[in-house]
């Protein structure tokens, strides 16, 4: 395991093996930090490893005891970002009570060891969506690190653009944009621009920044008809808007299945709110203070197509 050097920051990152964890980490290690990634015993290091991790610390959120041991490894941790997400189902063991239970393993555990920042990524507008399972968990633990006093910023990032299953890539090589809700604007963001963030919420920012919420997006939000029109732009070839669920799913299978499942009934409650216009920043403002200049969907258009063969620079 290799040793921290003296003043390089300690962070130990929960949810690494992840897509978007697995870019935090890279982000970190890009600003001089040390990782250690938190894994479960059974988890893949491998694209880890092929980035430069290699301190990592076996635990499951779930696990009180292995979080403590987390937290005592030497050197010990400055920060603490929290990626995790169990409602995905990304991984085995994760599940509803990952968001319910284990991320307040997690912050009880930050805060006995005296973890200085807990950087949280959370969900745009959750405190207003007490009838979307998964984001009103997030509300809770935001809740919930305040309560306990363990400093924290919370990431509020909207919908992602970039998948762990790419399924922009092959409708983009078609000519389409397949939209997850179509026509309704909603905040959105690209999973290398948090990932970005993040380690600059724990390298970068100051103090004043500590105890409450940032939205996470775009310059505005984004209907799926104007980001094909941005691909269309960038790609210099017409993109047309497709629906990414075709309508009788939507309409007639999903709500029935939603009725005996309780990941459809969650996602279905999610269509449903975004389809409501909910799902929007109600500051932007905060993020340019914290991180400068906002995305544009050409600007997000370009990099995408360019990381995804789509495009040369």
């Amino acid at each position: 395991m290799a040793q921290a050097n003296v003043g390089q920051k300690v962070v130990l990152v929960v949810g690494a093996t992840g897509r978007l964890g697995t870019k935090i980490c890279k982000a970190l290690l890009d600003r001089g930090a040390h990782v250690r990634a938190l894994v479960r015993a059974t988890s893949d290091r491998s694209r880890l490893q092929a980035i430069g991790v290699t301190d990592f610390a076996v635990g499951d959120m779930m696990d009180p005891a292995s979080l403590g041991a987390a937290f005592a490894r030497v050197p010990v941790a400055d920060a603490v970002i929290a990626s995790a997400a169990g409602y995905t189902r990304h991984s085995k063991g994760d599940g509803p009570e990952t968001d319910r239970v284990g991320y307040r393993n997690l912050v009880d555990a930050a805060k006995a060891a005296n973890i200085a920042r807990f950087v949280l990524i959370s969900i745009l507008e959750c405190d207003h969506a007490r009838d979307v399972p998964h984001f009103h968990d997030k509300y809770l633990i935001e809740q919930y690190l305040a309560e306990k006093g363990q400093p924290y910023i919370a990431l509020r990032p909207g919908a992602f653009l970039d998948q762990s299953q790419d399924f922009i890539t092959p409708g983009l090589q078609k000519g389409e944009f397949r939209a997850f809700v179509p026509h309704v604007p909603f905040g959105m963001v690209y999973t290398p621009d948090l990932a970005r963030y993040a380690a600059a919420a724990v390298v970068e920012l100051p103090d004043t920044f500590l105890n409450g919420p940032i939205d996470i997006g775009w310059d505005k939000a984004y209907s799926s008809q104007e980001i094909a029109a941005g691909f269309s732009r960038v790609l210099n070839r017409p993109i047309e808007e497709k629906p990414g669920i075709p309508p009788l799913l939507r309409r007639v299978v999903f709500p029935v299945v939603a009725m005996f499942a309780e990941p459809a009934k969650d996602m279905l409650a999610m269509i449903r709110w975004i389809e409501a216009g909910h799902y929007v920043s109600r500051n932007t403002a905060r993020q340019k203070q914290a991180f400068g200049d906002l995305p544009t969907i050409d600007d997000v258009a370009r990099r995408f197509s360019i990381e995804h063969g789509l495009l040369t620079k």
